[in-house]
């Protein structure tokens, strides 16, 4: 829990909330829409607060743990600062109690969220995000227990969840108000609304380039810092809902992305960067390249990953060789399936020849195997497992890591009708039944014996 106290100006509580799932574990993943809220609100003078429910290196957590030098995260995870989420058993949401896995909190103790909450003064207003639409039950427990703390404070809920299943948030959640789309754009309109205060914008919500840096520092640690070079895609795959989450593409410019990095990496000594872009790669000569070989010139020590994935296609031995160079060290690729035959109902992102070209120009550049990986969606409406033993394969005849992705059905995306016609469970009833760990859209139960397999393919 993170204090920036000013007086006379409404002070504003922001909480990334718990995980209520199967299985969890930060793969370089942060709050970074909440985030650059609370910088943006910093930026026009709030007093802020700020907790962390998914908090790796809360005090309580970390008690008695030895701290190695050479790895100052290795009590909390690994070097490339991931690393597990404290767990807590809880009951299995209704409609899933038959589900043969246990079912856990992820996060603090709510004990010491309880504490958290009590020792920071009254908040005027409560801003809650919110990311996985099955996640929203960590969501709903995070609100109700800040309003037994603070009951006469308004909670407002935003992100992913509130914008996909806005009805459903508006009636479950337990929030004051709920915000659909991206909060940027209607920040200070609220704190104005719930406050009164209103501060002249001193940004431009439609223009990336103008935001300031998110506020990573009201963390505890810095174990890694996402990037966001840009926002939204301009590809409108089936099975994705980024084009209706950010219609409008918005760019950074390479020259003030390369300054946050050096921001991070100088005054906090980040090694550690995740790419966030959906689509960092389009118009690489215009975007991308440039960064790469700016970073280059600086001549950093540090490492680059790519949980989002990369567009194929826009890798040629140039863009391959530059990557290497600037410190790239986790490639993942958007491959989704290798049955390139049937993926026109999917994406039309890459062809065979594409990916295989890009797989050479990887490995020549001097990436190793193991440092690159393939996507593949596994549970997609129809799908069978032979489909995915072939993908599996063909992934791994090119020299590199199958990575496999369990497809999970997404509300607004072209895929969504028919995950909702395929699956065992009435998706459109409750967001709990799109979890990916059950491969909702599968015609059997959940089984051991199922995951078992796709692992057991993958790693062979």
């Amino acid at each position: 829990m993170i204090s920036s106290s000013k007086s006379g100006v409404p002070h504003i509580l922001l909480i990334n909330p718990w995980i209520h799932d199967f299985a969890a574990y930060d793969f370089w993943a942060r709050p970074l829409g909440l985030l650059y809220l609370a910088a943006i609100l910093r930026l026009h003078g709030f007093d802020i607060s700020y907790i962390d429910c998914l908090d790796r290196f809360h005090p309580e957590s970390t008690k008695g743990k030895k701290v190695d030098p050479d790895n100052p995260f290795a009590a909390t995870g690994k070097k490339d600062g991931r690393g597990p989420y404290l767990k807590s058993f809880i009951p299995k949401p209704k409609g899933l109690e038959n589900v043969p896995r246990n079912f856990s909190r992820y996060g603090i103790k709510p004990e010491w969220f309880i504490r958290d909450l009590a020792a920071i003064p009254r908040p005027e207003l409560i801003l809650v995000t919110s990311l996985m639409t099955y996640w929203y039950p960590g969501v709903k427990e995070t609100i109700e227990i800040a309003k037994t703390i603070f009951p006469d404070v308004p909670v407002v809920c935003g992100g992913i969840y509130a914008t996909l299943c806005h009805e459903h948030a508006v009636l479950n959640l337990g929030a004051d108000h709920v915000v659909s789309g991206p909060g940027e754009e209607i920040i200070l309109k609220i704190i104005s609304d719930f406050t009164g205060y209103c501060p002249s914008p001193q940004f431009d919500a439609g223009d990336l380039s103008t935001y300031p840096y998110p506020a990573f520092d009201l963390q505890r640690k810095i174990p890694y810092v996402p990037l966001m070079t840009s926002r939204g895609c301009p590809f409108s795959c089936a099975y994705c809902a980024s084009s209706f989450l950010h219609p409008e593409r918005m760019i950074r410019s390479p020259e003030q992305v390369l300054e946050e990095i050096k921001f991070w990496h100088k005054k906090f000594g980040v090694i550690n960067f995740a790419f966030y872009d959906d689509a960092l790669l389009v118009d690489s000569e215009n975007h991308a390249l440039k960064l790469f070989e700016a970073i280059i010139k600086e001549d950093f020590r540090v490492k680059f990953h790519t949980p989002n994935a990369l567009h194929i296609r826009e890798i040629d031995p140039k863009t391959a060789q530059l990557m290497y160079r600037a410190g790239f060290e986790t490639i993942r690729l958007g491959l989704e399936t290798a049955a390139f035959e049937e993926r026109n109902n999917l994406d039309r992102k890459v062809t065979e020849k594409e990916f295989h070209r890009a797989v050479a120009c990887l490995l020549k550049a001097g990436f190793k195997k193991e440092q690159i990986g393939a996507y593949l969606l596994v549970g997609l409406p129809g799908q069978d497992m032979d489909s995915v033993a072939t993908s599996i394969q063909v992934v791994k005849k090119s020299g590199i890591t199958p990575v496999p992705a369990h497809y999970s059905p997404i509300p607004h995306t072209r895929l969504w009708k028919k995950a909702v016609e395929c699956s065992r469970y009435d998706l459109e009833s409750d967001p709990v039944f799109s979890n990916n760990a059950v491969f909702p859209c599968s015609s059997d139960e959940f089984s051991w014996k199922t995951l078992s397999r796709v692992k057991h393919l993958a790693a062979d």
